[in-house]
């Protein structure tokens, strides 16, 4: 409208100054018409830039809609995705620790083990010995009993005697076993007098297999290689003396102890760290007299206990025990008779060792050691 009042004013104008001429009129008519058209022309030119705006933005919006679909799908499988791998790293923190857990464990456990293997090292490299059988033979002495408690690898047998018997053991064997085998003996006493005894074989009980439990005491100390000469009262004062500094590895001795049946001494501390430390050194100079020191080794003492312990019956191969011998005679008389009988091969006798009379009367306990054969006897 504003366009049409616009050319009327035009064609109002141009009238006027074309002095109101039909011509003039409908120029401007024509004119305007123009103008018209062209006003047309851009409203359908803007109705189609405003119709393809819109398609553009309802393009833009169904992207928007869409993205946003898009955007929030991400976020969510985002979101599964991180907390999936926050159960993930919770898993992994709960792994962690129960790794560290069995960790410290299995540390905990091998100290225990090497703790217990160093324990171990240090008792006797066999806990469970089997004794090797060890022949006996009766060497001719006699013991009163008070150490027959005393237990050690060899053989070292209290064999109580029987009253009106004797022992006697033959250099050779065959001549053992040929005066068993004839059993019965008619001795020749001098005179008219004549007695008969009976040859018999001596079987001992001794130890086949022995079982100990050992542990080592953490507050004493075995000393060994220690000088010949040196009285026990001044041996034991002076290894007391050595072993109580410090600068010695030493410390505060409670008792030490000579242990007669070895010539070793076990010496005894107030603390417990102390032995353990003198046992690793091992070898100690220590000064028996002024001025001169000798080495003297240091180990481990070992309590023990038996915790099993079998016996079995051996027999002696070169001893034969001889019984039912009446006291017709002193002792010595009788004695140097029954040797005397028994070396004579023609009595089926040989060279004899030892021979021991106990008769009517008397008790005495006869002592069998390992039978060590001589260079005759092993060829």
């Amino acid at each position: 409208m504003c366009d049409m009042d616009g050319s009327l004013m035009i064609l109002m104008t141009d009238t006027e100054g074309s002095q109101n001429t039909l011509d003039g009129i409908l120029h401007a008519i024509s004119k305007c018409k123009v103008q018209h058209n062209q006003l047309l022309k851009e409203q359908q030119d803007l109705s189609r830039a405003r119709d393809d705006q819109e398609d553009l933005a309802k393009q833009f919006r169904q992207r928007i809609v869409k993205l946003r679909i898009s955007l929030e799908e991400d976020d969510n499988n985002q979101a599964r995705d991180v907390d999936s791998e926050r159960k993930k790293i919770a898993a992994l923190h709960d792994e962690e620790s129960r790794l560290k857990r069995e960790i410290q464990r299995a540390e905990e456990e091998l100290q225990l083990e090497e703790e217990s293997t160093h324990h171990l090292k240090q008792q006797t490299d066999v806990s469970t010995a089997a004794v090797p059988e060890k022949k006996v033979v009766f060497t001719g002495e006699t013991g009163d009993g008070a150490n027959t408690l005393n237990f050690d690898v060899k053989p070292h047998i209290v064999y109580p005697m029987e009253e009106g018997t004797a022992l006697i053991t033959f250099e050779d064997e065959e001549v053992a076993q040929k005066i068993l085998s004839l059993r019965e003996h008619k001795v020749d006493l001098g005179g008219d007098c004549a007695i008969t005894l009976e040859a018999k074989l001596v079987r001992l009980l001794v130890p086949c297999q022995v079982e100990m439990d050992t542990e080592v005491c953490s507050r004493r100390i075995l000393v060994s290689n220690l000088p010949k000469k040196a009285g026990e009262d001044r041996l034991l004062d002076k290894l007391e003396i050595h072993f109580a500094k410090s600068k010695n590895g030493g410390g505060e001795v409670e008792e030490s102890d000579m242990l007669h049946d070895s010539g070793n001494v076990v010496i005894t501390f107030i603390e417990n760290t102390i032995a353990k430390g003198l046992t690793d050194k091992q070898y100690h100079d220590v000064e028996f007299e002024k001025g001169r020191k000798h080495s003297v080794k240091v180990t481990p003492f070992l309590n023990g206990e038996i915790t099993s312990f079998q016996t079995r019956l051996s027999a002696c191969g070169r001893t034969v025990l001889l019984t039912g011998i009446p006291a017709v005679m002193e002792q010595e008389n009788l004695q140097d008779l029954l040797e005397i009988h028994f070396q004579k091969t023609s009595n089926g006798g040989g060279e004899v060792d030892a021979f021991l009379y106990n008769p009517l009367g008397q008790h005495t306990l006869a002592l069998f050691e390992e039978d060590c054969p001589t260079e005759d006897q092993s060829q």
